[in-house]
């Protein structure tokens, strides 16, 4: 096979995979999309002496940039250099991890050749899971493509994510395109009864899992208690009136539209993330402008709680020691933290903080900031809260006083990361509301995308949520993650609702992603024998 069908196959398998994703794909495509990369790879590896691993590498490379650009373009609309790093920058990653898989697979194969190849092939389940599983918690933490959510577009497939969490998605993926992969280059096509013995093991493995799937989807019902909710859509401009209107015009307008929907029996009123742009101290939020506007409406409302995002800042005086996020005072001593926030005030006065903590790279917070901390004002500035923001260890939930709710505030770009989202829900959050702005990206998949994936975390939890978002979709999903009463792309909104509110914990909620730290430490076994394959094989040649 030449260099240029190689090249052709990698690019095929970037448009195979692209062309299964949500919001535009065909779910499907996604069970064969692997396949032409994986002819490749074990072309290569057949044919080591006539193509170098940077050939490898370079054909990974143009399978997961196709993929990285044709599924996340639309950062464009927000930062084109932004775009470019994000873009670059994951597909380098995915090409990393594939090359280690080939190099592992290689030299394992090389020092015990009578290892079945075929079974060698899944080292790649454990490596690439082990990528998205790391891709969750570090300073260039982009979850956006993991495999497991490609099914927030077909979600009545994967019903069972409240066992597995979205990891059991992708390795779902990978072992039916491995399974498809030697079926179609490992069987004897001669042998006709051997080769439909197993088609019919690929066909069990993509039916039986939709199947219990459907089954679970048509008897699981909402549980709990049921709770009055309003989601209010203001449609502010993220670019032209967010951050140049006063605070308290925009949230006389969200008022505008929430009274035509509030009454003694609303429980909750919800407003989008940055509601309130202004950076208000929290020291002094009782005495904030804005935050007085609210509680004047609350007056009426006694069973009422509004919960709000809004920027929010924390003062360290010249004695203190700051966070690692802490900015210095321009003008004098000291330093201030600043917050993307979610706010929950209620008749009583009561005023309940959360800080968002799951920050977007190189908008919310500058990577390695022991290295980049001196480009850190360079950092885009999306949702008026540019540079790296302070965190919260914990993920505490907003409380009502008169009754047993428990709210999860998950602000924006929270909304992806499942175990995260189930912390929430350990410590006792019994619904779930999502807060987002996501304006920046324009009528593009990419609103569209976030808004599927947040009807993966209602499955995983068995939870309700409320979606409140500037300029949509706002919405509301139910416990299996049907969506409803979705609010139409930049138009003011309001839209009235009920939700449950529940105890139960799923078993993905209490074990969280188990399927992911068992196949990282198979990845770490199968990188120490693939070392130890090579160092005896040099100790062979001496």
């Amino acid at each position: 096979m030449s260099k240029i069908k190689l090249i052709l196959l990698s690019f095929v398998s970037g448009l195979l995979l692209a062309a299964s994703w949500p919001h535009f794909g065909i779910t499907a495509i996604i069970f064969f999309a692997w396949v032409p990369l994986l002819a490749v790879e074990e072309f290569i590896s057949d044919h080591k002496a006539d193509f170098p691993g940077a050939f490898l590498f370079m054909c990974a490379y143009i399978t997961f940039f196709t993929w990285n650009v044709l599924t996340t373009w639309w950062i464009w609309n927000a930062s084109g250099g932004g775009a470019a790093m994000a873009i670059l920058a994951n597909a380098l990653l995915m090409a990393t991890i594939f090359y280690i898989f080939h190099l592992a697979k290689h030299n394992i194969q090389k020092q015990f050749p009578a290892v079945n190849k075929n079974l060698l092939r899944l080292l790649l389940i454990a490596f690439w899971i082990s990528f998205e599983f790391l891709h969750l918690d570090w300073d260039l933490t982009y979850p956006w493509l993991t495999l497991g959510n490609i099914f927030s577009e077909t979600h009545t497939w994967i019903q069972w994510y409240e066992y597995t969490g979205v990891f059991g998605g992708s390795l779902w993926i990978l072992l039916v395109n491995i399974i498809i992969y030697n079926l179609l280059f490992e069987v004897d096509l001669s042998v006709q009864k051997k080769y439909f013995a197993n088609i019919i093991p690929v066909v069990l493995l993509i039916i039986v899992p939709i199947i219990i799937s459907l089954f679970i989807y048509n008897t699981v019902e909402d549980k709990g208690e049921t709770k009055n909710i309003i989601a209010v859509q203001p449609n502010v401009d993220p670019y032209n009136m967010k951050f140049d209107t006063p605070a308290e015009d925009q949230l006389k307008q969200m008022f505008q539209l929430a009274t035509t929907k509030v009454n003694s029996n609303t429980d909750y009123l919800i407003f989008p993330e940055t509601a309130i742009p202004e950076g208000m101290w929290e020291d002094e939020l009782e005495k904030e402008p804005s935050l007085l506007i609210i509680k004047d409406f609350l007056k009426q409302f006694p069973k009422l709680k509004i919960i709000t995002g809004a920027t929010t800042r924390k003062e360290y005086r010249a004695d203190e020691k700051g966070s690692a996020t802490a900015r210095k005072f321009k003008d004098s001593d000291g330093s201030y933290d600043e917050y993307n926030t979610a706010l929950q005030l209620d008749s009583s006065g009561n005023i309940q903080v959360y800080h968002k903590s799951k920050l977007v790279p190189g908008v919310e917070k500058m990577p390695f900031p022991s290295v980049f901390k001196y480009i850190e004002k360079f950092a885009i500035d999306l949702g008026g809260t540019g540079g790296s923001l302070g965190v919260q260890d914990e993920r505490s939930v907003l409380n009502s006083l008169n009754d047993n709710t428990k709210i999860a505030p998950v602000i924006c770009y929270e909304s992806i990361y499942g175990e995260y989202v189930g912390d929430y829900i350990n410590n006792g959050a019994n619904a779930i509301f999502i807060i987002t702005n996501d304006g920046w990206w324009g009528d593009t998949p990419g609103y569209k995308q976030h808004l599927r994936y947040g009807r993966l975390r209602a499955i995983e939890t068995r939870k309700s949520i409320a979606r409140s978002a500037n300029t949509g979709i706002s919405c509301f999903i139910d416990q299996r993650g049907d969506i409803s009463q979705a609010t139409n792309w930049w138009e003011p909104a309001v839209i009235e609702g009920e939700i449950k509110v529940n105890d139960y914990k799923t078993f993905y909620t209490i074990h969280g992603d188990y399927i992911a730290r068992f196949l990282f430490a198979v990845s770490i076994i199968a990188i120490a024998a693939a070392l130890i394959s090579k160092i005896l094989f040099k100790l062979k040649k001496i």
